[in-house]
């Protein structure tokens, strides 16, 4: 009975609130903090549990009444919409107990590449970056730039933005994979329509405790900042190139105005890189759904199409397709497409577990 699987969770968040209460807890600041998250991770099937069981003793207390001459309509009609409640909140249930992705409420790294196509590749990553930052402003997240690569027509070769907020990372964790884009560069004097590329990467950001790095695999190179930046960006040497040396990633960043600023930028991108490799390896072992994000770069293995001259936005792991890009990129209405994403992937969870 579903019941039975709720219980186990009930008695976890009561004995918690226990804890919570007990003095030796409060003062333990790092036990008390440990605690309170993982009630805070209960708190939605404990508040569900709850209900769903209190209206299965009401049906049967209705029941009860079902053979009384003057309650036995009212207590019909009160079993039948309680069971339409009972319907409701399993499903609720079903998709809380899904397990649940232990980098859903992290901050994340996102990481917006040019692929194939040259400067048309750079002005969309310039264009994708601005609808993800509406995207994030819209939903009261914070972001900042944390590296950035810019075109020589205009647009990014690369940006990397840190977006802090609640639940960032199970929001736009779908979003990682080649996007292909199809619109008539504006250097396009005879209309024809330019088909480009660009990658999109998501990364959790990364505590220290998460992933190790040991200072003797890194190399660190020192040098003069280059490009747009003001007036010391170029006269100092503070830009700081990372490379990790067994596994060959490097990762750059100039865009502080310090040394020690870019350094430490750098460092979390580079746990993030590390920490998601350190993923993508895992779940491969375990013949995990997720595919590596980034890939090459070109045209083949894209997750989504933007196809300007039809205003049509197609995702094509769910065959979704939608003829209003022009509202979504201007507006960061993202969750039109996010949220049948999430539906297909609880869909798929709930299949696998049985539920």
């Amino acid at each position: 009975m579903l019941a039975d699987k709720l219980r186990p969770f009930l008695e976890r968040y009561n004995e918690i609130s226990k804890l919570l209460s007990e003095p030796n807890i409060s003062t333990d600041i790092e036990k008390m903090t440990a605690l309170s998250k993982e009630q805070s991770s209960l708190e939605d099937i404990y508040q569900v549990s709850t209900l769903y069981l209190n209206t299965l003793n009401s049906i049967e207390e209705n029941k009860n009444l079902l053979g009384d001459p003057e309650l036995g309509d009212l207590a019909k009609d009160e079993i039948k919409e309680l069971q339409n409640l009972i319907i409701e909140l399993e499903n609720k249930i079903k998709i809380l107990l899904i397990p649940k992705d232990p980098n859903d409420e992290k901050n994340i790294f996102l990481e917006i590449r040019a692929g194939t196509g040259g400067d048309e590749a750079a002005l969309f990553v310039g264009d994708l970056f601005s609808a993800y930052i509406r995207y994030a402003d819209a939903r009261g997240w914070k972001f900042e730039v944390v590296g950035q690569s810019e075109g020589s027509a205009g647009g990014f070769k690369e940006i990397i933005v840190l977006i802090k907020g609640k639940g960032a990372y199970s929001r736009l964790k779908f979003e990682g994979g080649t996007h292909r884009v199809q619109r008539v560069p504006e250097t396009e004097s005879q209309g024809r329509v330019h088909t480009s590329a660009v990658t999109v990467a998501i990364m959790p950001e990364v505590e220290d405790s998460e992933i190790e790095i040991n200072m003797n695999d890194l190399r660190i190179d020192v040098m003069r900042s280059s490009g747009h930046g003001g007036q010391s960006v170029n006269t100092t040497d503070s830009a700081v190139r990372i490379t990790h040396i067994p596994t060959g990633i490097v990762v750059t960043n100039q865009d502080g105005k310090s040394q020690h600023k870019n350094k430490e930028a750098a460092m979390k991108v580079l746990k993030a890189r590390l920490y998601e490799k350190q993923e993508q390896e895992r779940l491969e072992k375990e013949v995990s759904e997720r595919k590596n994000q980034v890939g090459t770069g070109d045209r083949s293995g894209r997750i989504r199409t933007y196809n300007f001259p039809q205003n049509r936005i197609s995702d094509h792991r769910i065959n979704l397709t939608l003829y209003r890009l022009d509202a979504i990129m201007a507006a960061g209405l993202f969750d039109e497409i996010i949220d049948p994403l999430i539906a297909h992937n609880q869909a798929e969870a709930l299949t696998e577990a049985g539920l």
